[in-house]
């Protein structure tokens, strides 16, 4: 598959587009304004427990509260207490954990309000970024996300990507972890290190327990509220989760971006190192290689696919609902039940790359068009199910209901990305309605009055419209000449297509233009 990564950088954010074969199948945003990702660990301070939910905000020093349950502490959140107390009084120990002694584990159906207290500094690491009014979703499972291994403090377990299917591989993967991994440590390996040489993988744990170890240090200076770990930024850190052997080609517009990602690719993959370009062209670099394009076919209310199926999207706070139709989609010698079959698995195709796109998670909704024959509800799940496998986000897949419905939960870590593809009527100013016709000759004649008389223009040139200046000229004695006559001026009036049906424009003798 040729993969391709296209990067345009702007003053107010970063955009970031995934092309798979030329089309585009991921498109993620990061705002300059954003403060808060995925993975930033922050210390806080308890600012209000609720009893009645078993939970607490959290006081991060952002404008919004972060939030954590106490099943979101993690079953070793009293270690992590421990911890983050010795860290802050200097104990140089916990940087490797050699010697920590692990905390009993929480009960299951404990109470949040035995373990935090008001006013209390606690150690929480993102795990949803802000949503709409709601602030960050905090965790205590503490975890360090590398491009082959994910490190997990106080938890000594190996876990192996479910994705890696050999078990040769899985237990080869299992013995290499096992004779590098630090004590009191776990270890998560990630699908991509799948066929990875011990080299490989300790020098990418060994990043890991920097990280670690920057933790602990700038834990000794804080004193309230305040981030400590940032995550990478977000142009590398999709580098790191999405990046693999097959991407051919990564383009950047901006040149300390391009500094960047290649200092990254140079540093995890070196012989990478020359698919980074920095793009100079003058065409936007969206438009050069059509992801403009398709963010206006892909993103609205209603999404066409070529065969003529198109899907109707629509938003709600609670859910995402996507209705299939099936348009002209009519083929001779089809029946019924067969061509509901064909548009529903052309449509579970888009509705796949859609919900990576939109980065759509919750619950998702699917009318599908009715099918009688259970082996053609089955066939679709299947289908749906494969092409979901591309999907990196967590999800859930039930099989049709008797009313044709399928239903999908989808890994919800950051809002949805939604892109206005609309713009506002240049006539109506989107308020559906427009001037008379009749209005647009008054206010021409009311600004040419006020340059003949106020301005004393002697010589002046209106564009408009075509039908306005028909309307303008028609006849010998047009309104045209009317107007010269009655002003004593020398008038020219020109007709653009370009020009809307209530737009016009003055230019003075030398041809330039007149601001009114």
């Amino acid at each position: 598959m040729n993969k391709e990564l296209i990067v345009s950088v702007s003053d107010s954010e970063v955009q970031i587009a995934l092309l798979e074969d030329k089309q585009l199948v991921e498109l993620h945003k990061d705002k300059s304004g954003n403060k808060i990702h995925v993975g930033d660990i922050f210390i806080g301070k308890v600012r209000k427990i609720m009893p009645g939910l078993n939970a607490a905000f959290i006081d991060v020093g952002e404008d919004k509260d972060g939030f954590v349950h106490y099943l979101d502490l993690g079953q070793n959140y009293n270690s992590v207490i421990k911890y983050m107390r010795l860290a802050m009084n200097g104990d140089a120990s916990v940087k490797t954990l050699n010697n920590f002694k692990v905390e009993p584990v929480l009960e299951k159906a404990g109470n949040l309000s035995n373990i935090l207290k008001v006013g209390q500094l606690v150690l929480g690491q993102v795990a949803k970024e802000p949503i709409s009014t709601k602030g960050p979703k905090l965790t205590g499972d503490l975890s360090f996300a590398g491009r082959y291994l994910v490190l997990t403090p106080f938890i000594s377990r190996i876990s192996i990507s479910q994705k890696i299917k050999g078990s040769e591989e899985r237990g080869r993967l299992r013995r290499l972890i096992q004779s590098i991994k630090p004590a009191n440590f776990g270890v998560i390996v990630r699908t991509i290190a799948e066929g990875k040489d011990v080299a490989e993988l300790d020098a990418d744990l060994r990043q890991l327990m920097a990280q670690w170890e920057m933790l602990t240090d700038k834990l000794k200076h804080v004193t309230g509220p305040q981030k400590i770990i940032s995550e990478l930024s977000t142009t590398s850190a999709i580098l790191r989760d999405v990046l693999t052997d097959d991407f051919n080609a990564i383009y950047v517009d901006n040149e300390s971006v391009y500094q960047e990602v290649r200092q990254y690719i140079g540093s995890v993959m070196p012989d990478k190192a020359d698919i980074v370009h920095h793009y100079k062209m003058e065409t936007p670099i969206f438009e050069q290689f059509g992801v403009a394009r398709d963010i206006r076919r892909a993103f609205g209310r209603i999404v066409t696919i070529r065969s003529g199926v198109y899907l109707y999207v629509e938003h709600t706070e609670a859910m995402h609902v996507i209705d299939v139709n099936s348009g002209n989609h009519i083929k001779a010698g089809q029946g019924q039940e067969d061509t509901a079959l064909q548009v529903n698995i052309e449509s579970a195709k888009e509705i796949a790359r859609q919900l990576r796109l939109r980065d759509m998670g919750g619950i998702v909704i699917i009318d599908f068009i009715d099918m009688q024959k259970a082996e053609h509800r089955k066939q679709l799940f299947d289908v749906m199910s494969e092409e979901m496998k591309r999907d990196k986000a967590r999800h859930t897949i039930l099989p049709l209901s008797k009313f044709g419905l399928m239903q999908i939960t989808r890994q919800r870590v950051r809002p949805a990305i939604e892109v206005d593809v609309q713009e506002k009527c240049p006539f109506c100013e989107g308020t559906g309605t427009i001037k008379s016709s009749l209005v647009v000759v008054d206010e021409i004649e009311s600004n040419l009055r006020y340059l003949c008389t106020s301005q004393n223009e002697k010589k002046l040139t209106i564009i408009v419209h075509p039908y306005v200046y028909a309307y303008l000229t028609k006849g010998l004695y047009s309104i045209r000449r009317q107007w010269m006559w009655k002003y004593k001026i020398s008038l020219k009036i020109k007709s653009s297509e370009s020009f809307g049906l209530l737009s016009f424009k003055f230019l003075n003798a030398t041809g330039d233009e007149i601001s009114l």
